[in-house]
């Protein structure tokens, strides 16, 4: 989990829990105004301070990395303009072009690869981004901010948009947290005011589906709120491997479909669940994975 080190308009330091940042001296980012500097992140997962011996495993866990410091700064990969990847062996990276091509395909930031020493012989790849925070549509008002859920409090922040928007399958407090535990929730703020929330449901099956929701509260609609959760939780899907993408929505929500619409999903099948009368529909995106 990201935590924040002090709310300076302009400069603030993002860290990530890794025993590296805190032992060297050093933040996983750097907020700086409109932009945000990503320090090299490699394939450690900061929760147990364990890295696979794959370098492609390691590549997804660098992305996946840096896409909770992306969000925690209020951004997303769509708002990278240059990375740079360091290896100890040239031929380890091409097998991992097909993981950095789901994240940056579409995004085409400025790229380098270097072949050098890492600081730890068990580090395959080291993955350092700049991004510069894309502006959304709120006219002269704060700036959006995407943040992980983490904790009881956020959770029911979750809830209580959840349950707005769709009333139907309106969540108990237990079910919010159990929702927590297995899909990766995020939500969305206007300085501390609470504007949306998105859900990344990981892929599954043999097609290897992803899940991706993205609500906002009704007052806030027409801001690219909706846009600005829905790319950040998209690119989450594809660091996680997602082949195919799906979201799902009240049929009723005549701008929910409006909004899937217009970003490339096409309707699979419509439904209601055992014992209810609400129709839902589930959609497909025509193309998840960049070419």
């Amino acid at each position: 989990m990201t935590k924040r080190l002090g709310e300076a308009p302009v400069r603030r330091a993002v860290v990530s829990g890794s025993t590296f940042e805190e032992r060297i001296g050093y933040a996983r980012a750097v907020v700086d105004g409109d932009w945000v500097h990503v320090s090299g992140t490699t394939g450690f997962d900061y929760e147990t301070m364990t890295i696979s011996g794959d370098v492609v495993e390691q590549a997804e866990q660098c992305l996946h990395n840096i896409a909770t410091a992306l969000a925690e700064a209020g951004c997303t990969f769509a708002d990278v303009v240059r990375v740079r990847y360091l290896l100890p062996a040239r031929e380890d990276f091409e097998p991992c072009w097909p993981v950095l091509r789901r994240a940056f395909g579409q995004v085409r930031p400025a790229a380098t690869m270097m072949v050098c020493g890492l600081a730890d012989e068990r580090m395959r790849i080291e993955i350092e981004v700049y991004a510069r925070r894309g502006t959304v549509a709120t006219g002269a008002g704060p700036a959006l901010r995407i943040e992980p859920v983490a904790g009881d409090a956020m959770v029911e922040e979750w809830r209580h948009v959840h349950n707005v928007i769709v009333p139907p399958a309106a969540m108990t407090p237990d079910e919010a947290r159990e929702r927590a535990g297995r899909n990766r929730l995020a939500n969305a703020y206007l300085a501390d005011v609470l504007v949306g929330c998105s859900t990344v449901r990981p892929p599954g099956g043999e097609e290897r589906v992803a899940t991706v929701i993205a609500r906002t509260l009704p007052a806030y609609r027409g801001r690219g709120i909706g846009t600005a959760l829905y790319e950040e939780g998209l690119a989450h899907a594809r660091v996680l491997g997602a082949e195919a993408v799906e979201t799902v929505v009240l049929a009723a929500n005549a701008d929910g479909l409006r909004f899937a619409g217009a970003r490339g999903f096409a309707e699979k099948e419509r439904y209601v669940l055992d014992g209810e009368h609400d129709e839902w529909v589930d959609l497909r995106l025509a193309a998840a994975r960049p070419a």
